[in-house]
């Protein structure tokens, strides 16, 4: 079994990659209101503006993430969830990491995200300042809202 890191564009077929994603709706309607959750279902998931993948270590799902094509210039982070045997592992930086590369290389200028505001969203709020993100205005249709923190870095 290889220890590498191994990320795959995914089509949500999978029962491992389905209960991590349950795991994650669930995980978001517990820490904020249901109206101010703006995670992605699986049909939107599969919708042609995004890309998903998973990221394996041998044979396990460790994680997944998702980039949304806003416009040509323009993509937001979605979906980042790490497997709870993988935390604090790094799942969320390989999986960043590979999101800003494919962003790079699809021509974007800018990143965006949308992340909660209560403190069990520390951990991804930290990730993403190591990575130069920054707090900005809501974006795309996103309106301002007490449980959201809206970041965004160029690329």
């Amino acid at each position: 079994m290889s220890a590498a890191w191994r990320i795959v564009e995914d089509d949500l077929s999978g029962a491992p990659v389905r209960a991590l994603l349950e795991v994650h709706f669930a995980g978001m309607l517990a820490n904020s209101p249901a109206g101010s959750c703006h995670f992605l279902d699986f049909d939107g998931l599969r919708a042609g503006d995004v890309t998903f993948w998973s990221i394996h270590r041998g044979d396990e799902l460790a994680g997944c993430g998702a980039l949304k094509m806003l416009d040509s210039a323009h993509g937001e982070i979605k979906s980042m969830r790490t497997a709870e045997a993988f935390l604090r592992q790094g799942v969320a930086a390989h999986m960043l990491d590979h999101i800003i590369d494919v962003a790079r290389e699809r021509g974007l200028e800018r990143l965006s995200l949308e992340t909660g505001s209560s403190g069990s969203f520390e951990p991804a709020f930290a990730l993403y300042r190591r990575y130069g993100f920054t707090e900005c205005a809501p974006f795309a249709d996103y309106k301002p809202d007490p449980f959201s923190r809206f970041m965004t870095r160029a690329l």
